[in-house]
């Protein structure tokens, strides 16, 4: 994969947060800004495995710490040549040329003498190593009093001391944000990834809808989407899947059989090299009763309201507003939702900032990729969703999805 962060629009923002360079440490961030992947010792989500230093100035080239295991990978993916290797639990060699009909031990001692690893390895990993690297690289760049972001999300208040001590002199601020707004706009690799992915959740769809019937249970229904996106993956580097459909009047779980006027809700995703889609639509076993047609209307109502103001310079939380009052307008005024969708992409979760909330503090801009929906669950009637994964071009919005929103 290759890497998506933009240096220049970075520089911008960086220069706009007064900082002087950017340290990354979630495995989503080193991977969106190395292209390569991060590697077995990011497992536990705990600081210094990997980092990225992304100084302001794009003149100064960016660094990366990635260990020793993954450090060829890292070589034949990234565009970053400075890399600098931490050593990990793994005890790994390679030795081309090796002669299985000879004794192992001496061709694996010629081997060390010609390439020494560490003379110990730790249990994991030992950021300190990570951070000793960043100090140095920092120095080199002449950031050794700079002012640093720092992707705090990602490191715990009890790693943090370790960070501070190994850069002193360095003042150190929360770079979360920016990091987040580097991520929220996407390359056009990536919004392709995301539409691929999209697509081949709606192949899934199609067929959980047509496979809805008096008698059939709601794992059977999620049998049959995850047996046909494997079936239509061919070709795409699917890296993973999800789905939250319910069946019937508990939309939180059990394998409930469908009945008639039972409510089928999907909510299912895609993941294409490690980008997630998320796509919703409510379905029907015959006719629905007058309340689950009234909520599913509301609902509507407020996607069609909120889908109007996805325009660029709009405040997300005048989207969230116009959605809200549109669905309590039709007489559910107690309705309140945190939030109507988010940003889509590669975290460990299916739902990235920024959200679409009544306290968002973004506007919708071109890049932006939001899985925009108005969903409701209510128990004693069954689960409804509407949602879309949008595009947000200069023109406004355009839905990625073909499905019909209605309720059928």
């Amino acid at each position: 994969m290759p890497a998506f962060l933009n240096r220049i629009r970075a520089q911008g923002l960086m220069q706009e947060a007064g900082i002087d360079a950017l340290i990354l440490l979630s495995p989503e961030a080193f991977r969106h800004a190395t292209g390569a992947a991060a590697g077995v010792a990011t497992m536990w989500r705990k600081a210094g495995a990997v980092a990225v230093l992304v100084p302001a100035d794009a003149a100064l080239p960016e660094m990366a710490v990635a260990s020793d295991l993954f450090a060829p990978g890292f070589r034949a993916a990234s565009h970053i040549a400075d890399l600098r290797e931490s050593p990990i639990w793994v005890e790994a060699l390679e030795a081309h040329g090796f002669d299985p009909d000879l004794p192992a031990a001496a061709q694996i001692a010629a081997r060390r003498s010609a390439a020494p690893g560490p003379a110990a390895r730790p249990a994991t990993f030992d950021p300190g190593i990570c951070y000793a690297h960043l100090r140095d690289a920092l120095s080199e760049r002449g950031l050794s009093r700079g002012r640093i972001g720092v992707e705090m999300a990602a490191i715990s208040a009890a790693d943090l001391p370790a960070l501070q001590a190994a850069l002193p002199g360095i003042a150190l601020t929360d770079g979360t944000l920016l990091c987040q707004r580097l991520r929220a706009i996407k390359a056009p690799g990536e919004i392709d990834r995301l539409r691929q992915a999209v697509t081949l959740a709606e192949q899934g769809i199609r067929a959980v809808q047509e496979a809805i019937r008096p008698g059939v249970s709601r794992d059977e229904l999620a049998g049959v989407w995850s047996d046909t996106i494997r079936a239509h993956a061919s070709g795409l580097a699917l890296t993973g899947a999800w789905e939250y459909i319910s069946v019937g009047r508990n939309p939180w779980g059990g394998n409930a059989v469908a009945e008639p006027g039972d409510m089928i809700k999907v909510d299912v995703g895609c993941l294409i090299d490690g980008y997630t889609s998320d796509t919703g639509r409510t379905f029907v076993l015959g006719t629905p009763s007058r309340a689950a047609a009234e909520i599913h209307a509301a609902l509507m109502a407020g996607f069609e309201a909120g889908f109007r103001r996805l325009t660029p310079g709009t405040p997300l939380s005048e989207v969230h507003r116009a959605a809200g009052e549109a669905i309590r307008s039709r007489g559910f005024e107690s309705y309140a939702r945190g939030h109507f969708g988010h940003s889509l992409g590669t975290g460990p979760g299916s739902e990235e900032w920024p959200f679409i909330a009544a306290d968002a503090t973004e506007v919708v801009s071109p890049g932006m990729v939001l899985a925009f929906e108005c969903p409701w669950y209510i128990t004693g009637l069954g689960g409804f969703i509407i949602e879309d994964q949008v595009e947000i071009t200069a023109d406004g919005p355009v839905s990625m999805n073909s499905l019909p929103r209605e309720l059928i």
